[in-house]
């Protein structure tokens, strides 16, 4: 496996802000006192993510990995920050170049009925995007329908069904095969067995641990699951409230965390040697993004906090190789 990322992350931050609308700002002549709200998602994201390797994004709801998911497969420009595809800058690539990073990158969302358009039957779903971008003729669609979908494990006589006649499950597997039909290499799944039964989800699972080695993919899986992201992941990246706080090769993390947000996750997951272990939650409600805490995010919750933490903000740093860590717990 190559070394150099097929994806890099530089200072990646995206808020999304709203304006006051009308009433609100009559209202604040009169003294209401109506402010413009500012959503922090995503707060100086550094990542690499190298060809060919799985890794999974993971935290609590709200901790902003969907909105760095959509970041990294193009949906959302970010706010700041570089995104770079192949060495190459994604907000500076225009034409061809940025039309080939749109196929190369392709995203798997949480809910399939919601993403799968319900008018449209599954030849149009799935055939459409490789005939508009030159991938196949328009005359072997049809053909090149019927063998992604046995790629993914559905009867070719699916085609002309339309989303509502299938199972959540089958519905995941047309949008795992519309993301392959024009032939990306890096899929971004997010939460994508979520909305699944627990049984139908180890099916899934299985088919994106087959699909990889066959088509040679590159995976960001986003899970609020750790036990979903041990099946499947190499690497695990631990984000919160926005920022990255702990990055570690899985058999590593798992065996031994080193940011108290990391441990504190673990602990939650349930371990046949761990039965008689009285369930702890982790302390506190995750703060909002509209007012995060001022230093370290993690410090209103963390039961290692200082009074530095509460002013300044850890970097991630290296702390062995392969392995990066945000807590100045580890200046010693």
């Amino acid at each position: 496996m190559s070394t150099a990322p097929i994806l890099e992350l530089r200072g990646i931050v995206k808020r999304f802000s709203t304006e006051l609308d009308l009433a609100a700002r009559l209202l604040n002549l009169l003294g209401a006192g109506y402010r413009a709200e500012t959503v922090h998602a995503v707060d100086g994201v550094d990542l690499t993510i190298r060809r060919g390797e799985v890794v999974g994004l993971v935290g609590e709801s709200g901790c902003g990995k969907s909105t760095l998911a959509r970041v990294i497969a193009g949906i959302h420009a970010p706010t700041d920050g570089r995104l770079f595809f192949e060495g190459s800058d994604v907000a500076a690539m225009e034409g061809r170049e940025r039309a080939r990073f749109v196929r190369k990158v392709q995203m798997i969302f949480q809910d399939p009925m919601s993403s799968l358009n319900p008018r449209k039957r599954v030849q149009d779903i799935i055939g459409e995007a490789p005939v508009v971008h030159g991938l196949v003729p328009a005359s072997e669609a049809a053909a090149y329908v019927d063998d992604l979908l046995a790629q993914v494990g559905l009867d070719s006589s699916y085609r002309r069904r339309l989303p509502h006649q299938f199972s959540g499950g089958q519905r995941q597997r047309i949008g795992i095969a519309r993301a392959l039909a024009v032939r990306p290499d890096v899929l971004v799944c997010d939460e994508a067995v979520a909305a699944l039964d627990v049984s139908i989800q180890a099916q899934i699972l299985n088919l994106f641990a087959d699909l990889k080695s066959r088509f040679d993919l590159t995976y960001l899986f986003v899970s609020h699951d750790l036990g979903v992201v041990h099946h499947l992941a190499e690497r695990v990246v631990i984000m919160y409230l926005g920022r990255i706080v702990e990055v570690a090769p899985t058999a590593e993390l798992f065996r031994e965390p080193n940011h108290p947000y990391a441990a504190a996750l673990l602990q939650e997951v349930p371990r046949l040697d761990r039965r008689r272990r009285r369930f702890q939650p982790i302390k506190g409600e995750l703060p909002s993004p509209l007012d995060p805490p001022k230093g370290c995010h993690f410090h209103p919750r963390c039961p290692h906090a200082m009074n530095r933490c509460r002013s300044e903000v850890p970097p991630l740093r290296r702390i062995a190789p392969d392995r990066w860590s945000a807590c100045h717990l580890n200046d010693g």
